[in-house]
């Protein structure tokens, strides 16, 4: 006798982009937040000169079991951990979250008239089973003026973000084309969630 579905994935995630995403296919969540204590960002640092597929994926991983741990240490009904990391790179460099306005800057000038990729990685974890996917898209930037870059940066929507931009924001404005998965860049390849999810039992509404 087969196990039947679980009713819902936790998200844990923070990001308001990957729960509209989830939203979007009516896949019925809870969310599932870092603790206070948790140093979530710890987990981000790059390890030498690894390659930014291999980083998004190994982050990933220590994501999703860090996840799987804080449900445990919650108390909380079983059910699929959902994780995921997005990362933008210009050849081997890494572009993550801006320090400030002046490296998101630096980061937005980088990118100008280039094509770069945005790679997001998903995992889904149930107790010590594992499956994760990968997205990787190609952007390529008009070319941005300094103007361009500073009236951004002014409106504060780089802050937090891979690369220093959101491309379901204002940034839409600098994008030539894209190759690859629209959602995947917005922070959720849908694609790959869902065919990650229909292998734990969950599939949209």
């Amino acid at each position: 006798m087969s196990e039947p579905a679980p009713p819902f994935v936790y998200l844990a995630s923070q990001s308001p982009r990957r729960r509209e995403l989830l939203d979007q296919l009516h896949i019925p969540h809870r969310l599932l937040p870092a603790d206070a204590g948790e140093d979530v960002e710890a987990l981000e640092v790059r390890i030498g000169n690894e390659s930014p597929r291999a980083y998004v994926r190994r982050v990933t991983r220590l994501k999703a079991l860090a996840a799987r741990d804080r449900l445990q240490r919650r108390g909380l009904s079983d059910a699929p951990i959902l994780v995921g990391d997005t990362t933008v790179a210009v050849g081997q460099d890494i572009l993550g979250k801006p320090l400030d306005a002046d490296d998101a800057r630096r980061m937005l000038a980088g990118l100008s008239g280039r094509v770069h990729r945005v790679l997001t990685a998903v995992a889904v974890i149930r107790d010590a089973r594992l499956e994760e996917a990968l997205s990787t898209s190609r952007v390529r930037f008009r070319v941005l003026s300094a103007d361009d870059i500073d009236a951004y940066v002014a409106t504060g929507e780089p802050d937090g973000k891979a690369g220093a931009y959101a491309i379901q924001g204002r940034a839409a404005a600098f994008v030539e084309c894209i190759s690859g998965s629209h959602s995947g860049i917005v922070g959720l390849p849908l694609f790959e969630t869902t065919q990650l999810l229909h292998r734990f039992g969950i599939d949209p509404d």
